[in-house]
């Protein structure tokens, strides 16, 4: 888009004359701030209408992607990026003495995610605008979105996130269009005219208003929108009780509807969570899929087409009442039989799952479940109903495999079963995981409906995480490659022609040497820690959990640290291990975690003899923005989690198209950027999936681990000591006895030998500087096939039928 610097100058004086009542040269910055966001969501307004209206005019199939979580990250960047206009911006800006990186500080992150799952639904939205896809994202309004992380004396404290203070900027309500949604209550049944109806009353009601965010692409013509659902009481006001003088009561009830668009993943360690969860996510679908049908009729005048029009995709177990849901509507809306209305569901809706950790597989109590959604759990009995006699049908009355294949059992809803019952495609999201998706946890629905699954390996939108957050190796690679990977990254490729050209290795080690001194700038400001460019940044980032295993880098760092002690004089390579990371509020032994890598970097960096060689940092308040400013800067991707429960990730391709080298295990993605990179690319260790398994199944024993390694031993007693100034016998615990569940449940000390190898193999390849840039290079170039792009593409062809 190309755009007149006079025509745009007049634009944002005449928006913040509107807004604020003054030009800009008289606003304030948050108010240039706001006015420039304004004139730019007004540019893609325009772009969005005209979007719309070809689709419209085309008849084209649309895709709604239903997640609870958009892990967006800021915007206006993105927007100026995508719309080729940073430059016109930031010059008109300077005129008036503000420098454009300054309005990208001041806006907050939208978190309305955890982390990569969150973060791959924002990615694919990039993706789709950017490939033209007709796709609109559904998901809550979090008026708190993830917890800002605060680590206080090496606790991880959490306080409110209140993104929208700055935030809703870019959010356009659109309250005419509100739909209601109904919870609890009892359901009447009766026939007229021979056709079974079902009557809700009694029933509390809320109001979802939709708020849609837009999301542009890369020099594209398309705009698609997020849409986030806020919640309001539909009796927002008790004027009798207000009138009594009861003026807490008179609020109650809006106050009471609003806790479902108030937070992100509310604690469900009790059972007032638990509802809450539950309300928040048919909230959601239902509001969605109210919406998406309301626009169908308007347009067709019919739903007999809706898979053919409409492909909606459920992210993950959190929408699966889609499928409950889009039943109900069918029927008790739209009047059609049970069994028409099943084809049209299951022919419309698809499943990513995204993880094999059963805990991550929901399931719901049936008593509350019915209690809360009382027509919806008719819809799921009867569901469940057909399926078992369809199951029967085929096991022969085999009761345990029936039993673990049921949507109900033992008191319980399983989500996920009732996606695998229901959709017409269900997808994992790398090649591994897909096969054990196949081989093992749904095994039993593979056999019979061997058609319905697929993989699609995610993606990430490498514009945003290569050519926005590291524009030096982007400026590289226009120069030595053409500016084509922008579009197609598949284009990276070429970069591989320069392979051992000591030119090209060079400026590539000097641009990552400026990323590293602006990233040791950063943990200066942020920690009070200053640490060497020049040593190997090594790091981790990601979610906090068990399986993930940061507690297998950090016993590293003691192993490391207890050898230098003992050996000062040794020859060794400096390291800066940096790490970034939330736990879940009620996760005590990641957030013990925390407190360890917290009180490693205590005393490591505060010792004399061992600070200059090792330097150990914790980031707090982990997000895409600081994640923007991480990855370009580092040299060793740390992805260690244990063989088989790592889904995919996508942190792994980030930091690879940016020049990291992985360290990791045969998990998730990883096995495909092996098969990119080779074996010369990367380092590798650990036990395999099926070794993992067979390991379990002769009865792992994590004591003989320590037994036989006396160093290993050395740093466990640490963590039963006051070495590091304070006690981590929990820990300890959880490793060695059945306390916290399985004793070393993800093998932590069964991989600690290899994983301390492999870290010694990268302190060795570091010293050959040409050799460690050329494995740089290569991950570079191979990254192309973890593009967003080639994802949407594949679900586009093979799941989504655009």
């Amino acid at each position: 888009m190309k755009f007149n610097q006079e025509e745009l100058k007049k634009k944002l004086n005449e928006e913040c004359l509107n807004l604020f009542g003054c030009y800009m040269a008289e606003a304030t910055d948050k108010q240039i701030y706001r006015t420039v966001c304004s004139v730019v969501r007004e540019l893609l307004q325009k772009m969005r209408r005209n979007f719309e209206r070809d689709i419209e005019k085309k008849e084209k199939k649309q895709v709604y992607y239903m997640s609870m979580e958009f892990l967006v990250g800021t915007s206006l960047k993105n927007n100026l990026y995508n719309l080729n206009a940073e430059a016109v911006f930031a010059d008109i800006l300077k005129e008036q003495k503000i420098d454009i990186k300054d309005l990208y500080e001041m806006e907050p992150d939208a978190g309305l995610g955890n982390g990569g799952l969150g973060r791959l639904a924002s990615c694919y939205m990039d993706s789709a605008s950017s490939l033209g896809v007709c796709a609109t994202g559904f998901s809550i309004r979090y008026e708190f979105g993830i917890f800002k992380q605060k680590i206080i004396d090496g606790w991880q404290m959490e306080f409110p996130d209140n993104w929208l203070d700055m935030g809703d900027v870019w959010l356009n309500a659109r309250p005419d269009d509100a739909v209601k949604v109904r919870f609890g209550g009892k359901i009447a049944e009766s026939f007229e005219n021979r056709k079974y109806q079902a009557h809700h009353y009694d029933y509390d009601e809320v109001i979802a208003i939709p708020y849609d965010m837009l999301i542009s692409g890369y020099d594209s013509k398309a705009v698609n929108k997020l849409v986030l659902w806020s919640a309001k009481s539909s009796n927002a006001f008790d004027m009798s009780a207000f009138s009594r003088g009861e003026y807490v009561k008179s609020l109650e009830q809006n106050t009471l509807a609003e806790t479902i668009s108030k937070v992100l993943y509310p604690a469900d360690d009790h059972m007032e969570g638990k509802i809450l969860r539950l309300k928040q996510q048919y909230f959601f679908v239902s509001a969605s899929l109210q919406s998406i049908l309301a626009k169908h009729m308007e347009q067709y005048g019919t739903l007999d087409n809706l898979s053919d029009k409409a492909a909606v995709h459920i992210n993950d177990t959190h929408p699966a009442l889609c499928v409950p849901e889009l039943m109900r509507l069918l029927m008790d809306e739209y009047s059609y039989g049970w069994d028409d209305a099943w084809n049209i569901t299951k022919d419309t809706l698809s499943y990513t799952n995204h993880t094999v950790m059963s805990e991550a597989l929901e399931r719901w109590n049936e008593g509350m479940f019915s209690a809360q959604l009382p027509r919806i759990h008719q819809i799921v009995c009867e569901i469940n109903r057909r399926l078992l006699i369809q199951l029967n049908e085929v096991y022969g009355g085999d009761i345990p495999k029936i039993d673990y294949m049921a949507v109900i059992a033992h008191g319980e809803i399983r989500m996920a079963n009732l996606c695998l019952a229901a959709c017409h495609k269900v997808n994992g999201v790398s090649k591994l995981h897909s096969d054990i998706l196949t081989s093992s946890i749904f095994h039993d629905y593979y056999v019979i409906m061997p058609d319905k699954f697929t993989n699609v390996t995610n993606g990430i939108a490498y514009r945003r995480w290569l050519c926005q957050s590291n524009p030096k190796l982007t400026a590289l690679l226009e120069e030595l490659i053409g500016p084509k990977f922008k579009k197609d990254s598949a284009a990276l490729e070429e970069l591989t022609k320069y392979y051992d050209d000591a030119s090209v290795l060079k400026r590539l080690q000097k641009i990552k040497r400026d990323n590293k001194i602006a990233l040791a700038r950063y943990i200066s400001q942020a920690n009070g820690i200053n640490v060497d460019p020049a040593s190997i940044f090594d790091v981790q980032i990601k979610r906090l959990h068990e399986y993930k295993r940061q507690l297998l880098n950090a016993l590293h760092i003691l192993y490391l640290y207890n050898q230098i002690k003992s050996n000062p004089s040794a020859d060794f390579q400096p390291r800066t291990f940096l790490f970034a990371a939330k736990a879940s509020a009620g996760y005590y032994l990641a957030k013990q975690v925390i407190r360890l890598i917290s009180a490693i970097g205590n005393l490591v960096n505060s010792d004399p003899a061992v600070r200059d060689k090792i330097r150990v940092v914790f980031l707090e308040d982990y997000k895409v923005s600081l994640a923007e400013l991480i990855i370009p800067g580092a040299e060793i991707s740390e992805q260690i989690s244990v063989a088989g429960k790592e889904a995919s990730g996508t942190g792994n391709m980030k930091l690879m198209i940016n020049g990291a080298v992985t360290l990791g295990t045969l998990d998730g993605a990883n096995v495909e950027i092996f098969e990119q990179v080779g074996e010369d690319h990367i380092f590798l260790f650990g036990l395999k999936a099926e070794e993992v398994e067979a390991l379990w199944k002769k009865g792992y024993q994590p004591l003989h681990y320590v037994q036989s390694n006396p160093a290993l031993k050395e740093v466990l007693d640490m963590l039963m000591s006051d070495r590091l100034g304070a006690r981590f016998d929990d820990i300890a615990k959880s490793l060695l006895t059945n306390t916290f569940g399985a004793a070393d449940a993800y093998m932590t000390l069964a991989d600690f030998d290899a994983y301390a190898k492999a870290q010694q193999r990268v302190g060795e390849t570091y010293r050959d500087k040409r050799k460690f840039t050329n494995m740089s290079l290569m991950n570079i170039a191979k990254a192309g096939i973890f593009s967003a792009d080639r994802a949407v593409r594949e679900y586009c062809d093979g799941i989504w039928h655009l």
